[in-house]
């Protein structure tokens, strides 16, 4: 292939339609401290989302990192969590000080097990934070259950899962709260952010000082917080985008159901099973690189840059596994988590990517069989 094929492509809307949307912005000079398209933008996602209310972060780092801060668990506290996921979701943990206890995952979606939770529990666990994978959705009764009966807060890292529904409810519904990143990778984007959803209006209020440097007017500062707001400029992109997010899903599914066509039956390629209750966003195509294909995983990764189609080991190595944490982990009961972490591959997909470079794309991974 001569054109190079990256893993994802920014979704955006056209240069007239942002330019324009953004001139108001010379005439009122309220660039940020959450003005009026901020607030447009929260109405708006919560209307499409179908969540109760949210709380726009200027990233989805801060919104998790923040939301955690937000239930003030005592320092050292543990917060069983998943090691399959970007190192943001650990990094939120580590960063309130808390222990990150991390739980295998479910070979069939990525998911964390819900069936190895429980075991994990101790009088020191206040929390579990699960990620919904590649958009593909946890078990969200069975971890609510086990969060009743030990009476945890569940913060669900739902950076993966934008615009998602199972059962008709919108994915931020379960949970005490969920959160979303906006990063320009993701299938919606607002060149940078995050959001925070809740259904508990004091945590609603607490997320708002915690942005806002707990700044209550111009002469009381109630708390001490941090500066997480979205600028002005970041929430008019993602007014513009969500007026075009049907059209950019629609584009995806095509590109999705390409790939399942062309690889399903490839041996030694396996594709994950998502929850069947569940819609799809389309965000992602990853791929599982079997013992009994031709290639090794990184063997395939490096053939296809070699045709110029720029694939990720993503997540590769494991979050438990990073140096930063200096083989902490390194005895941790994470046996399908590490396979997956050594077999997967995302491939190129994005609104608008050609059909016959995803078809080029198939050929060569079935070429090599």
């Amino acid at each position: 292939m001569n054109e190079k094929i990256f893993i994802t492509k920014s979704s955006m809307p056209s240069y007239e339609e942002y330019i324009e949307a953004i001139k108001p912005l010379w005439e009122s000079h309220w660039l940020t401290n959450m003005g009026k398209y901020h607030q447009e933008l929260e109405k708006k996602l919560e209307n499409y989302l179908d969540v109760p209310q949210i709380s726009l972060t200027v990233n989805g780092h801060m919104a998790l990192e923040l939301a955690i801060q937000a239930f003030d668990f005592p320092e050292g506290s543990e917060v069983i969590t998943t090691p399959f996921t970007f190192v943001s979701t650990t990094h939120a943990i580590v960063r309130n000080r808390l222990e990150p206890v991390f739980c295998d995952v479910k070979e069939s979606d990525g998911t964390i097990d819900e069936t190895k939770i429980e075991e994990l529990i101790t009088p020191k666990t206040v929390a579990i934070i699960p990620v919904h994978v590649y958009g593909n959705i946890c078990n969200v009764d069975e971890i609510q259950r086990i969060s009743d009966k030990y009476n945890l807060k569940v913060i669900y890292d739902a950076a993966h899962a934008f615009g998602i529904k199972r059962n008709n409810i919108g994915i931020g519904n379960y949970g005490d709260a969920s959160i979303y990143s906006f990063h320009a990778t993701k299938v919606f984007n607002t060149i940078e952010g995050g959001a925070v959803v809740c259904k508990d209006e004091k945590m609603y209020a607490r997320m708002h000082d915690l942005k806002d440097f707990g700044i209550r007017n111009e002469e009381l500062t109630a708390s001490v917080g941090a500066n997480g707001k979205m600028s002005e400029f970041s929430a008019i992109m993602g007014l513009c985008n969500l007026k075009h997010f049907e059209r950019a899903l629609k584009s995806r599914k095509k590109a999705f159901d390409k790939y399942i066509e062309g690889l399903r039956e490839v041996k030694g390629i396996r594709i994950l099973s998502p929850d069947i209750n569940a819609t799809r966003n389309y965000a992602y195509f990853p791929i599982f690189v079997e013992d009994d294909y031709i290639l090794s995983r990184d063997e395939l990764h490096k053939k296809l840059k070699e045709n110029n189609i720029y694939t990720r080991k993503y997540f590769y190595p494991l979050t438990a596994d990073q140096a930063c944490f200096k083989n902490r982990y390194k005895n941790a009961d994470l046996i399908i988590a590490r396979k997956l972490s050594s077999q997967v591959i995302l491939l190129p997909i994005f609104e608008d990517i050609k059909q016959e470079h995803i078809e080029e794309i198939i050929e060569i991974i079935k070429g090599v069989n």
